[in-house]
């Protein structure tokens, strides 16, 4: 029986035979449960939580706190559940990463019974308190809800204290699992935003905070991690203490990829960040501008007139400023270097690949290669490849991140070799939506039979752009286009169109039928173009009902209001695909879903569409994907006209073989590369569906044996062809199939090499040179570090390294490939043969080209091998 006491605004708990025990009731009305928890975090001896779930907003709340305590080795046990999914993994990444190994996180591991115990328990010197009542570990539940929970004093209620504390520790020892990074990552990947949400008041914090629902009363300057990028920092944090350098980040657009570079790159003094579009760069400066305030020069105050647009946060005026002589941002210590601007003297600079890439400036004069601590790597095309291949070669950062919206190796594949295949962390287009992040999207694929695609040229994977333009551009095809656009109230949308005449074709044609339109591309021709920044102006206005584009929406600035999309040309790039898809799918107070109209017509690729609008990076035979539900993203509707499941189906059985496949595929690497791609490129580039098919038939393997691939269609040059049938061509092919396990061959091999100029015998020191720089590199640093008789290696002087050296990769060279290797005294030697052939460019270059090909080729298989592909 419970009594209220007036007197002392207590209730009083009648217990067994007549036993009180004096309660504070902690309402939730005037007197919030966060600053009782707050004070006896700072006081506790001990901290053990049992809670139903935990919020992203409740460990923000209390993170400083927790900051402040964490080097005080006072035990701290959390015990949660993960019933229906409530408990939010970006909670559980925080809380961990604050605390580190001073908590031990739990979950109660009864699936078959449901978990609702709150109470916070803190143990003091000369006592101790629980809280138990209705508050989950989230900020409204201790700040602003209206929550009942009690205070038990263990001094006055012994009984009672010892008694919730023995149930708190059968729980947690006897009925929970630990949450290591292994299972969180498990329960991240799997976590899907609960249907509960939905019917959650939108006022609560905890639901605007994270998914941003109600963005009107969340509009302040809240420039701090939030959902994916809470889980990706978490993930960067722990490569690093592998001992990675480099790391790829996969999260598709809307997740605020740019604010998370921003936010990892805090512990460090001297950031590049590089793209391939201007736009990119300015909005990546008003982005770190917001979060690295260490950067600022002057103690000034500045006014930010914040509009808070899923963290992609600018000011109101972003669109029309002149970056380069504004005042305002000359107040930061980050500058640009693109087309006549040069910043060489700050400390974050951002840079255009076109412009940095170039030999000219990767000099001492213009940077000293250990200048940035820091390289962010936005996604670029193969167009500028090569000087993005400059950039990396020349610097030597700390630690380098690639970015990319691309959940498949289909395109944009630089990031991914680049960065070693180390993919630290994917938040898939299917993840976002899965999670809230993203709104869903109702897709129509609208079977359009008027372009006959089979008229338009088609070479090296790309449509004749004129034949194409002309087909498209039709009046047919733009009523069956607004035809459907009139099906759906769109107040917004966006066309994505093919050439400039197509987006003023389209314009025209909506303008004429009554929907204010306009068409937005590069220059200023044209009758119904519109200046990029003034169309989204009246875009957000509703002064214009669609924007038709070329080129100008797949990256850079967005509307969230956007409720349409329309493809208006052919897919040929998975990642355009996505990055348009993307435009539309960013959260929004009134928006529920996106629509997406596509119209598809019997063109090259169009069978790859299902499984573009999965969202998904797993290996899965992309042709043979039609209408399989549980494949797409959580409340997302797919809709394709019934005439075009039989067009993918003819495509997928009118499939080439498998070597004339390679051949095409080879010569659209070679088109967009300008020239014909190595080992190395190849393998970069390669369809990932036709590269898992060769590497299955060692006889389809291309990269078993390149040179005779490259011969087989008149492709090597007249040095190379002098190599054929030499035993130097043999040490080429024997270097492209030697079995290796580990990667302990490579810097014998890198050791021969000397840099180019090939040696016939070795030595110890030629030996430890090359092994020791080669083991300082990241990439390789992780198998060393990982395997308990070489963790010691950053220890190891020149015998050491040696003694490995000759134990393992030597004496199983010596031994199983004799024809090439030998001892002889204290030397390990190249057979002499090869002394003939160490003038020829072209062998030098191979064997290079060899070794480095086999090292990308294990990274991969490493990082396939890790997630089970």
């Amino acid at each position: 029986m419970i009594k209220y006491n007036n007197k002392t605004n207590n209730y009083n708990v009648v217990k067994g035979k007549g036993i009180e025990m004096n309660l504070n009731c902690i309402t939730g009305h005037n007197d919030h449960l966060y600053k009782h928890i707050q004070q006896s975090i700072h006081t506790a001896k001990s901290i053990d939580i049992i809670v139903s779930f935990l919020m992203e907003s409740g460990v923000k709340l209390i993170q400083e706190d927790l900051k402040a305590i964490k080097d005080k080795n006072i035990p701290i046990r959390i015990l949660t559940g993960n019933y229906l999914n409530i408990t939010q993994p970006s909670a559980l990444y925080l809380i961990k990463d604050i605390l580190g190994d001073k908590l031990d996180l739990r979950f109660y591991n009864d699936t078959k019974r449901s978990f609702h115990p709150k109470a916070y328990i803190f143990e003091y010197d000369n006592g101790g308190e629980i809280f138990i009542g209705s508050s989950n570990l989230s900020k409204s539940a201790w700040t602003s809800g209206l929550e009942w929970n009690y205070r038990i004093d263990k001094n006055e209620n012994t009984d009672d204290f010892k008694y919730y504390k023995s149930m708190f520790e059968e729980l947690f020892n006897n009925e929970s699992i630990i949450v290591n990074d292994e299972e969180l990552e498990r329960y991240s990947k799997t976590w899907k935003r609960p249907k509960i949400y939905s019917s959650i008041n939108t006022s609560k914090e905890e639901i605007n905070y994270v998914y941003n629902e109600n963005n009107d009363t969340n509009v302040i300057d809240i420039f701090e991690p939030r959902g994916a990028q809470i889980e990706a920092l978490y993930q960067l944090k722990n490569t690093r203490e592998d001992g990675n350098d480099k790391g790829l980040v996969v999260a598709a657009t809307g997740i605020g990829k740019t604010y998370l570079a921003a936010f990892d790159s805090r512990n460090y003094n001297r950031i590049l960040f590089v793209a391939h579009r201007e736009e990119i760069l300015k909005q990546a400066f008003e982005s770190f501008k917001n979060v690295r305030k260490d950067k600022l020069l002057h103690n000034t105050n500045i006014n930010q007139d914040i509009v808070a647009d899923n963290q992609d946060i600018y000011t109101k005026d972003l669109e029309n400023k002149e970056f380069e002589s504004n005042q305002e941002n000359n107040q930061y210590n980050m500058g640009f270097f693109m087309n006549s601007t040069k910043d060489t003297d700050k400390d974050i600079i951002f840079a255009s690949v076109q412009s940095l890439g170039k030999k000219e400036y990767l000099n001492e004069v213009y940077f000293p290669k250990d200048y940035f601590d820091y390289i962010i790597v936005d996604e670029f095309h193969h167009a500028v490849s090569k000087n993005y291949q400059n950039i990396i070669d020349y610097f030597k950062p700390k630690f380098m991140l690639g970015l990319t919206a691309t959940p498949d190796r289909l395109d944009n594949k630089d990031v991914f070799s680049v960065c070693d295949y180390n993919i630290v962390y994917e938040a898939t287009l299917k993840t976002a939506i899965d999670k809230g992040w993203l709104v869903p999207f109702r897709y129509y694929g609208i079977y359009d039979e008027s372009v006959n695609y089979d008229e338009v040229e088609y070479k090296n994977g790309k449509y004749n752009k004129k034949q194409l333009e002309k087909a498209l551009s039709i009046n047919n095809r733009a009523n069956l286009v607004f035809k459907h656009y009139k099906k759906y109230k769109s107040t917004r949308a966006l066309g994505f169109c093919g050439s400039k005449y197509h987006a003023e074709f389209m314009a025209k044609y909506f303008n004429e039928n009554g929907v204010k339109s306009c068409a937005v591309y590069s220059g200023n021709e044209g009758q119904y173009n519109e200046d990029r920044n003034i169309a989204l102006k009246k875009l957000r206005e509703k002064d214009l009902q669609v924007i038709f584009s070329v080129d100008m929406f797949n990256e850079g600035l967005d509307v969230k209001s956007i409720d349409m999309v329309m493809f208006l040309r052919p897919t040929e790039s998975p990642t355009i695909f996505l990055q348009q898809l993307g435009r539309g799918l960013r959260k929004d107070k009134n928006k529920k879903y996106l629509n997406v109209l596509d119209f598809i017509g019997n063109y090259k690729k169009a069978n790859l569409v299902p499984y573009l609008l999965t969202g998904e990076s797993k290996t899965i035979n992309k042709s043979q994907i039609t209408q399989q539900e549980e494949l797409y993203p959580e409340d997302c509707f797919i809709d394709f006209d019934f005439r075009l499941v039989d067009i993918f189906e003819k495509m997928r059985k009118a499939s080439q073989k498998i070597k004339d496949m390679i051949v095409e595929e080879f010569y659209k690497v070679k088109e967009d590369l300008g020239h014909r791609p190595s080992r190395v490129e190849f393998f970069t580039y390669i369809d990932d569906d036709l590269y898992n098919n060769i590497k299955k038939k060692p006889k389809l393997n291309v990269f078993k044996d390149y040179m005779k691939f490259l011969d087989s269609i008149n492709e090597l040059n007249i040095d190379e062809l002098s190599l054929k049938d030499t035993f130097a061509y043999d040490f080429i092919s024997f270097i492209e199939n030697t079995s290796m396990s580990k990667t302990y061959k490579i810097p014998v091999l890198l050791a021969f090499y000397n840099n180019g100029n090939i040696k016939l015998k070795i030595n110890d020191k030629d030996l430890y040179k090359s092994f020791e720089e080669f083991y300082s590199k990241g990439s390789n640093k992780v198998d060393m570090l990982k395997d308990k008789s070489t963790s010691n290696f950053k220890n190891w002087g020149e015998k050491e390294y040696v003694n490995l050296a000759r134990k393992n990769p030597v004496h199983f060279l010596c031994k199983s490939s004799s024809e090439y290797f030998n001892l002889n005294e204290e030397y390990v030697c190249l057979n002499e043969k090869l002394g003939e052939c160490l003038n020829s460019k072209a062998f030098v270059e191979n064997v290079k080209d060899s070794i480095d090909f086999r090292t990308k080729e294990y990274y991969k298989n490493r990082f396939e091998n890790k997630k089970g592909l």
